[in-house]
């Protein structure tokens, strides 16, 4: 029977290492599981070192801390990544080594050859981690597609794909220059959308912090001050409700939290559903000021992306798929899906378009005038960059309409409970006036 020497975490996060004798090496894996360890790294020991250990016998991890389990075995080396220990890699990072294996692999570096190089430089852990199994995966025998396959955290089946794509046609490094260029193109687009979101969104944090001191801090002390003033008479209806409304949020703290939490978790529940997600998507694509922006960042992410697949040699119907996950949207999605079981009947994918309502006429003219010259992988390339200047003007006139918009909401918020308390005072100027 083999010896496997392995290299575990306990449940503390300890590493431990020790050998096993089992048969292979996925019954060495579920006795370490049985054990309580979280394997990290399982090989075979070479057979001549084995017998010197005796068979029949398990060390015991604990008795086995700093023992070597090293082994020249040929067996394939196994690395399984602990849950809590993974990290990820962000879109810059991974449209950087893109970027820079494209460059490598044009320049006439061998594949295996680059990436070894890329390990080296690489200061996210992650990647660098991850470098190195690709690595070892194609010394191993496989392709390029298949080790990124394995890893789908970090590379999506776009990117899976499309390699495999430019592998079988022989143009690996246009290939990768192309999911380069794509990839920093979406991320313009996303951080755009994102620094317009800001304000808005800085807007109502204050707004909330300014709520939640006045109705915690400053009304309550003009209750009091209005209880001497007025007497029996009472309080304006508006300035009492006010002040029933801050004596609530004073005296039940923790439960005004915790209805705020419930409503964002109803509201995500109601997302995941399908009913609810589609009556959201459906209405953030007509809602007057985010509604252009959503739908012109969705036609151009649709066009650019399957302009890339297919160009790359990625076919029609396997494009759709990738291009129907990456939409982001259930409306768009029935729109791709509909479109590709169209093509898959043998008809044109510009009567779904149309029917579907999402794809305004200009963009279903283009696409119909591509398809029609042999040139649909151009043309949706053009409409990408034509959708993606429409949404930099989308974003800047998104951007002029929020900021009166939340101005005149903080207004009204802070100006009603302003009025509120200030109403206390008309009514005592009227009584001395009179």
């Amino acid at each position: 029977m083999p010896t496997y020497s392995y290299v575990a975490m306990d449940a503390k996060g300890k590493e431990t290492k020790g050998t096993l004798d089992v048969a292979n090496q996925n019954e060495a894996l579920t006795r370490l599981k049985e054990m309580g360890y979280f394997p990290t790294k399982v090989v075979e020991v070479e057979k001549s070192k084995s017998k010197g250990k005796g068979k029949g016998k398990e060390k015991d991890a604990k008795t086995k801390k700093g023992g070597k389990g090293k082994g020249k075995g040929a067996s394939m080396e196994i690395k399984i990544k602990i849950p809590f220990l993974s990290g990820r890699v962000n879109t810059k990072t991974l449209t950087t080594f893109t970027r820079q294996l494209a460059t490598l692999v044009d320049a006439g570096l061998p594949l295996l050859r680059g990436l070894r190089v890329l390990e080296k430089q690489e200061r996210n852990p992650t990647l660098k981690e991850t470098i190195g199994e690709l690595a070892v995966a194609i010394e191993g025998g496989s392709t390029f597609s298949e080790a990124l396959a394995g890893h789908p955290k970090i590379f999506n089946k776009l990117f899976v794909n499309m390699v495999k794509a430019g592998e079988l046609g022989g143009v690996l490094e246009v290939t990768l220059t192309r999911l380069a260029e794509f990839a920093e193109k979406a991320e313009k687009i996303k951080g755009k959308v994102k620094a317009a979101m800001f304000y808005p969104v800085a807007v109502l944090v204050v707004a909330v912090g300014i709520v939640g001191i006045l109705m915690v801090y400053v009304v309550p002390k003009f209750e009091e001050i209005f209880a001497d003033m007025l007497g029996e008479e009472g309080l304006p209806a508006f300035t009492q409700l006010v002040l029933n409304i801050s004596n609530w949020i004073k005296s039940h703290v923790m439960a005004t939290l915790g209805i705020c939490a419930g409503v964002v978790v109803l509201w995500k529940l109601i997302l995941k559903t399908k009913i609810g997600r589609k009556a959201w998507d459906k209405s953030i694509l007509i809602v007057p000021v985010f509604g252009p922006v959503v739908s012109k960042v969705a036609i151009s992410r649709f066009c650019r992306t399957l302009g890339t697949l297919i160009s790359s040699g990625v076919p029609i119907l396997q494009s759709l798929n990738i291009v129907r996950e990456t939409a982001g949207n259930v409306i768009i999605e029935g729109a791709i899906q509909a479109i590709h079981d169209s093509v898959k009947e043998g008809e044109t994918i510009v009567a779904p378009m149309e029917a579907s309502k999402v794809f305004p006429p200009i963009v279903v003219s283009m696409v119909d005038v591509g398809e029609q010259t042999g040139a649909l992988p151009e043309m949706l390339m053009k409409i990408a960059d034509n959708y993606e200047e429409e949404v930099d003007n989308a974003v800047s006139a998104m951007t002029s309409m929020l900021e009166p918009i939340m101005i005149v909401f903080l207004a009204v918020v802070v100006g009603s409970i302003v009025i509120a308390m200030f109403l206390p005072l008309i009514v005592l100027m009227d009584k001395l006036g009179s």
